[in-house]
């Protein structure tokens, strides 16, 4: 045991509890007359939010929340859900934020499994609330939420509507200290087979993540995300690990606030347009829906910059966006790491080279942000080189990774095995500390005993001018025992086929970026590709799909 110095601190000296309540204080101070903005319903000033924070916890408290209790939230991106967001962890609840979009199975699930004693509901969401209000075994109240006069909704146990509470609620509220270790919100994470996965954060996680999302942001000269003086709206949903953390880091830092409820591509644009949005983050797939908008043609987002994450970012969306104004840096994270672990710096080196090298380091996973520790471990546990070949899994250190799956001890050994956090994710690392994620353990295309990364198949295919979306997914194959299989949406018909697309793939084996059996024998044309909830190519469904369409002979397959 290594023999440290120990001082004790002064009998009446304070221990400082790093909680949530401390951003939203640190925020006001420096610009209560910001704005926070929904859609172009509501707009109020830092100090009326401060105020609506406290009428928020006042409503709870007397409708009989406690601290440990856990209170469920369902609605779009709002005003509303940052209170929350404040509000619930500042009393001692846990907030628990759904994902509406999960089927109706799903929610009850993870309500149950949670143990939601208190849910907020959206009046749009009503009606799949009373679907699964009857197998709700926890649940004791709830609140309805209301864009429209609706005061009432026919929701069990209703304490009442929102705007209405607040209105008769105290603008101030006295929060207490307590152990910065505590809870203070969760969520569920899906995967490829069995229920919803609950991770889980403390207070003191969620500062730290907060502090160090804001450093990467604002003083790392090559990425330059966010300062004071930006407008920042997110595109990623607020159920969805916390919409990446930065509303924290925007409260903070008493930054102008746009939050745009449902994702409507034309409400989005506008909302950027005319609130004069400089910063914000979504995945691939949201960004394409964005920028193919109506009200997006014709219009420069210049000055717009955004993290993109969740998935690959390719080159041929990367240059879309730059031709439109838009400058993208890559991100990495998953839900089980709050999410926030590397971004795209650019050193002084790469800022020296050619511009299609720096747009080759933009689009990778990055560097790990600052407290973040990363490795790569072969099937053994062995750690490997960080020589930019060496292929393994991701493990993770840092402060603010969930220290395991709620209620469910033994996936969070297996997900936390060695002393790591296990991402599932096949990297490589290099000299410069940069991570390169070829792919998921469990999408590694393995045909005649190689691995192919589906991702990188993915960037090339998408670089066709004909190409809108794409994704590549390994089938089964008698002879190889994989073989890829891409699937695509093109800008107009009958622009590509197998054949075309092997041609369009050549120059890249001649170039040794890929092996010539890397080459798709088989495409689908469709006009949409299943998403998971959060925006994520559904490789899961995606295979099932292919399976359906080969064993019925589908005639819009295009085969070698």
């Amino acid at each position: 045991m290594l023999q440290t110095r120990l001082i004790a601190p002064a009998d009446n000296a304070y221990s400082y509890p790093l909680l949530i309540k401390r951003l939203l204080l640190s925020g006001a101070r420096y610009e209560k007359t910001r704005e926070i903005v929904y859609r172009d319903r509501v707009r109020h000033s830092y100090a009326t939010f401060t105020e609506r924070v406290a009428r928020l916890a006042n409503v709870l408290t007397e409708a009989g929340v406690k601290a440990g209790d856990t209170v469920a939230v369902m609605d779009w991106d709002s005003h509303r859900y940052l209170e929350c967001m404040f509000a619930i962890p500042m009393i001692g609840a846990v907030l628990h934020t759904i994902n509406i979009r999960l089927s109706p199975d799903q929610i009850l699930y993870t309500m149950n499994h949670a143990e939601d004693r208190f849910v907020l509901v959206n009046q749009e969401f009503v009606p799949l609330y009373q679907s699964v209000a009857g197998q709700l075994t926890t649940v004791e109240k709830t609140l309805l939420i209301s864009d429209t006069e609706a005061k009432s909704a026919d929701l069990p146990n209703l304490v009442g509507e929102y705007e209405s509470l607040l209105a008769a609620a105290s603008p101030s509220y006295d929060f207490p200290d307590f152990d910065e270790n505590s809870v203070a919100t969760t969520f569920y994470t899906t995967g490829t087979t069995g229920n919803p996965k609950g991770v889980y954060f403390s207070h003191r996680q969620l500062v730290l993540h907060t502090l160090a999302m804001a450093s990467t942001m604002g003083s790392l000269d090559s990425i330059r995300l966010m300062g004071n003086d930006d407008v920042y709206m997110p595109i990623t949903p607020m159920f969805h690990v916390h919409a990446w953390g930065v509303p924290y880091v925007a409260t903070m830092l008493g930054i102008k606030q746009v939050y745009p409820g449902r994702y409507e591509p034309d409400m989005l644009c506008r909302l950027i347009r005319e609130e004069k949005v400089t910063f914000s983050h979504c995945v691939p797939t949201i960004l394409q829906m964005v920028l193919n908008a109506p009200n997006a043609q014709g219009h420069d987002f210049g000055g717009l910059k955004m993290i993109i994450g969740g998935s690959a970012l390719n080159r041929s969306l990367y240059e879309l966006a730059k031709s439109r104004g838009i400058q993208l840096t890559a991100a990495y994270g998953m839900s089980e790491t709050c999410p926030l672990i590397s971004a795209a710096y650019l050193n002084e080196q790469l800022r020296a080279g050619s511009e299609d090298e720096r747009t080759t380091y933009r689009i990778k996973a990055g560097i790990p942000v600052p407290l973040v520790e990363t490795a790569i471990m072969d099937d053994h546990g062995n750690f490997l080189p960080a020589d930019g070949e060496s292929q393994g899994e991701l493990v993770l250190r840092a402060p603010w990774l969930t220290q395991g799956y709620f209620r469910e001890p033994e996936k969070g050994a297996e997900l936390w095995q060695g002393g790591w956090m296990h991402t599932g994710d096949v990297a490589t690392l290099d000299s410069m500390g940069f991570i390169d994620i070829r792919d998921r353990i469990k999408d590694v295309i393995k045909t005649g005993g190689e691995w192919l990364s589906s991702l990188e198949l993915e960037d090339l295919i998408s670089r066709h001018a004909a190409v809108r979306e794409v994704a590549v997914v390994g089938v089964p194959d008698p002879q190889w025992g994989e073989r890829p299989f891409a699937l695509l949406v093109l800008r107009e018909e009958g622009g590509l086929d197998a054949k075309a697309l092997k041609e369009h793939l050549k120059p890249f084996v001649e170039q040794g970026l890929i092996n010539k059996w890397a080459i798709p024998s088989q495409i689908a044309v469709v006009t949409e590709i299943p998403k998971t909830s959060v925006g994520k190519l559904d490789k899961k469904r995606i295979r099932a799909d292919i399976a359906q369409w080969q064993a019925s002979g589908s005639a819009f397959l295009s085969t070698l």
